[in-house]
């Protein structure tokens, strides 16, 4: 569970159509993402390695793959952690009695000072290592953040745009089925919201004990995964509803449209502000965290050398690159091309590069581990459903949302 799941899954349900959009993405979830999930899984069970060593056991001429992979992640990363900083100073914001909009945030130089402190902070978490740093993080946050998820929903109830925001979620407008736009934003998605196919699911079951149940695990993630995005969706259209404010308004959702329904809502606006950006705190860090870890696996794994040490080198390319990406968001407004770094590093390695990397593990790690070794590792009928998926489904529709990006449909 992550800030995609808040602030992503919002923002582009808004801008995709409602319910055409939840119908589309659940279709991916179940066919597409879900299947990958339990793949990734029993390769980084099988092979005990990050995603860049994989690649390389896996064939010597894999390994740039898995360094293409890292280098998406780590950028990515850098974006996640400008983010977290946002997040942070809205929770600071919300807390105090200082009063600034998104426009007058971003008018100074404070995304550069709380995309510092967000990067220490994960940093600080990371190196302490996946135990006594990451679980333990983690397990605190994630319930606390189940516990704000469940107060704003019951307030939700309450609003007078309670009923309208499920009817936007769940009534699909069939007059959009056909829209080529939302089916590549749906499925996009459905990768970002469950982090399937960059290495982090491969990593992180690289220390799953091997008694454990893969199909069982892939499905309470992806239930509880996919719950809480359509909790937040719910949560947070509830309130713009009952505002009468734009549900289309996109990235700008959380951090413009949401801060102007708080301010009108009388008596509790300030606490659910305050807890609503504590969530999206708590869900960026773990985000954030769980992101890092990728690469400094694969350095650790690949040079042998302590685990703060490979957390300090990541963190230093990670100073450069979200450095520059807060830049972008603040007094110096840092453009490339006209287009703000921050954005352009989100569209070449997010929108562009997930998919990518997506369509290059489905397709290796299908084609080029034997299909035994991975149903070994999943009950015998689950492996016979999600290696053809795999294998026949994935590559080619990943292969559309790719091309639909330079081609319209």
């Amino acid at each position: 569970m992550g800030i995609a799941n808040i602030w992503r899954f919002s923002a582009v349900v808004g801008q995709s159509g409602g319910g055409t959009f939840l119908f589309i993405f659940m279709l991916s979830v179940i066919f597409l993402a879900l299947p990958l999930m339990m793949l990734e899984m029993a390769v980084g069970r099988h092979l005990e390695s990050d995603v860049v060593s994989a690649f390389n056991d896996l064939k010597k001429r894999f390994l740039p793959f898995g360094l293409a992979i890292a280098v998406v992640l780590v950028v990515l990363t850098g974006v996640y952690l400008v983010i977290t900083g946002w997040t942070l100073a809205f929770l600071i914001i919300s807390i105090t009695p200082l009063d600034t909009d998104f426009s007058g945030f971003t008018g100074t130089y404070y995304p550069l000072l709380f995309f510092l402190a967000s990067l220490a902070i994960t940093t600080l978490i990371v190196a302490k290592g996946v135990v006594a740093g990451i679980e333990r993080i983690v397990t605190k946050l994630v319930p606390l953040s189940f516990v704000i998820l469940g107060v704003l929903f019951v307030y939700s109830m309450t609003t007078d745009g309670f009923v309208d925001s499920l009817r936007y979620l769940f009534t699909p407008d069939l007059s959009m089925i056909g829209d080529t736009g939302v089916w590549v934003a749906a499925v996009g998605q459905a990768f970002f919201s469950l982090a399937v196919g960059y290495g982090l699911i491969l990593t992180y079951s690289s220390y799953m004990p091997h008694d454990a149940d893969i199909p069982r695990s892939a499905a309470i993630i992806t239930i509880a995964d996919v719950g809480v995005a359509v909790l937040a969706g719910t949560i947070i259209f509830s309130v713009v509803f009952a505002q009468g404010l734009d549900p289309a308004s996109g990235a700008d959702l959380a951090f413009t449209t949401l801060p102007i329904a708080f301010d009108n809502i009388p008596t509790v606006g300030w606490l659910l502000a305050i807890l609503f950006f504590a969530l999206l705190f708590t869900t960026a860090i773990t985000s954030s965290v769980s992101m890092m870890e990728v690469p400094v696996a694969a350095i650790i794994n690949n040079t042998k050398i302590a685990r703060r040490k490979a957390t300090y080198i990541i963190s230093s390319f990670l100073l450069v690159l979200g450095g520059l990406a807060a830049l972008s968001y603040s007094r110096m407004d840092l453009r490339i091309g006209g287009e703000r770094v921050l954005d352009s590093m989100d569209h070449i390695f997010g929108t562009m590069g997930i998919p990518i990397a997506a369509l290059i593990t489905a397709t290796v790690f299908a084609w080029y581990i034997e299909d035994r070794q991975i149903i070994v590792e999943m009950h015998p009928f689950w492996g016979h459903v999600v290696v053809p998926l795999v294998k026949y489904l994935v590559p080619p529709v990943l292969l559309i949302v790719i091309l639909a990006q330079f081609i319209p449909f």
